[in-house]
Formats: C-alpha cells, structure tokens, sequence
C-alpha cells in the first residue's frame, strides 16, 4: 500500500514528511532549521490552516485529494529540493502571513526582530515615513507599516514581479491607504524624496558564495542575491545615496549577512551597529544619517 492509502490524518502526514525529510538530507533555512518545523510548515500551507490552530486538527482526516496533494510536496521538496514557501505560495513574517511565489525571494530576515523592537534603541521617535528599498514581497514594509500606524510606507522594487507580489500582499494586509508600491533601481525613481527611516535587504551575496549556495536556494532569483565579488555592488550604492534620501536625524537599516566582514573592510571609517538577534541571525547594520557621506 501507498503512503496515500495508509495515512489519513494531519498528525500521520506531518510524521511521516518529517521522516522523509529527515533522511534526504535537506537544506533547511526559509522559514525552518529542522525537518519537524518543516514538515508542519508544509501541511500547514497545503491544508491552509491557521498558523497557530494547528494543535485542534491534528486528529482531522485528509481527504483522498488532499492526500495525493501533500504526497506530490513531499517528493517535490525532496527530489527538486524547492524551498516549502514556494509550495504553499506561503511565509510568515514578523507573526504574519505573506504570499509567495516562485521569482521573488522568499522573506527570512532578521529584521523582522528589529521591526518588533520598533528598531529600539536607535529609532527614538515614530517615523513618519518609511522606505522598504528592494521589497521583494513587500513584507519588511508591510511589517513597518503595522508596526507603525500613523507612518506612511514606500515599498520599491525593481523587479515587476516582485513589485507585483508586493501589491498583492499589500491588499492582503488592508495597508493600502498608506502603503504605496514603486518601481525603482534603488533610490533612481525616488529623487527629491526623503524618509524617517529607510530598511533594505539588498542583494548582497557574494560570488564565491553564490556558487556554494545549497539547491534549495537556487530556487530563488538570482538577481536578488548575487551582488558581485564580494556581495557588496547594492550596497555601495545604497552608502552613497542614502543620505540625500534620508531626513534629519533618520536611520538607515541594511541586511548584508555573509558580506559583514567585506563592508567593515571596505568602510572602516563609518560607525556601523550591529544589532544582536535572539532569534538568530546577523548581518544587519544600523547607521544614522549624520555618519552617511553627504
């Protein structure tokens, strides 16, 4: 017999992915670190269910369609190696949920925890309005914008299908009347215009990086990761024009993960803080407007 004709239950199929997943040898890193989290990540998403119900249906019967459904995700996650957002057509971050799909990045930053601070210490005031520079799905914007209410938010991108993931997720969330969707090459369609606070997660991996990266991750697009030798080509960018866009004592917030260590070497003049995470993660840095290059 099948693994469709002898499980029945959500608790049977999320025991038995997890196995699965145990022994292929997976990756793991968009949104789990262990194959038991995965494994309810994906049935979770596949069943649509709540994300923090999941304890009251565990007993529930799949139906014959749903099993062959979760049977199909399970060997594609395996055999293909995709990430589980890219499945479900779903993530969660900072405690919501987001619309994926497969071309834009699936979120995972660390941010997440800082926008849950309300960027404590160094945002002392509640920022009027908020840049998310490369959106992707919108979901460090859209996060900023619930974080903050009376903010206004710029979501911008430069790619159409992440700009249109992010609208997507936009309605989603009901921030449309203060969370705006542009398109732009870093700050190239934003001229004359300034923030209170500007939070990116550029592309910054490096090279050398890019090829060592785990099949899970080749999945993911690669413009929105590769930025160069030394993952630093946004980066230096967004250094350069960032103080034009931002308002008096304004804070800039930016993921470089890997590529720390290249920035510090490559501005050791500049006094970057780098947050501690206890969630887990590094790699973002916080300047304020008065340390940038004018």
């Amino acid at each position: 017999m099948s693994a469709v004709d002898e499980l029945v239950t959500l608790a049977d199929w999320i025991r038995y992915a997890a196995t699965q997943f145990a022994g292929a040898e997976l990756h793991y890193g968009h949104g789990t670190d262990n194959p038991w989290d995965e494994a309810v990540a994906l049935l979770r998403g596949a069943c649509r269910l709540p994300h923090d119900k999941l304890e009251f249906v565990l007993d529930a019967r799949l139906t014959r369609r749903e099993r062959h459904d979760v049977d199909r995700l399970v060997r594609t996650r395996i055999i293909d190696r995709v990430p589980v957002p890219y499945l479900t057509n779903e993530a969660y971050f900072a405690h919501r949920r987001y619309v994926i799909e497969p071309g834009v990045l699936i979120p995972r930053s660390p941010i997440a925890e800082l926008i849950d601070a309300e960027f404590a210490p160094w945002m002392t005031a509640s920022p009027r309005r908020i840049l998310d520079l490369c959106t992707g799905s919108g979901c460090i914007g859209i996060a900023c914008a619930h974080a903050f209410p009376d903010a206004h938010v710029v979501l911008s991108d430069v790619e159409p299908h992440a700009l249109s993931l992010a609208r997507r997720n936009v309605q989603l969330h009901g921030v449309g009347d203060r969370v705006d969707v542009v398109g732009s090459d870093l700050f190239a369609a934003l001229a004359g215009t300034t923030f209170d606070l500007i939070v990116s997660n550029p592309p910054y991996v490096a090279a050398a990086d890019l090829a060592a990266m785990p099949a899970e991750y080749r999945h993911e697009p690669v413009r929105a990761l590769a930025a160069g030798e030394d993952g630093l080509d946004a980066v230096r960018r967004i250094l350069a024009d960032a103080h034009a866009h931002l308002a008096v004592g304004g804070l800039l917030v930016v993921e470089v993960g890997a590529s720390a260590g290249a920035l510090r070497e490559a501005y050791p003049d500049l006094p970057f803080a780098w947050p501690n995470f206890e969630r887990g993660g590094d790699g973002v840095f916080v300047l304020e407007r008065g340390s940038l290059p004018a």
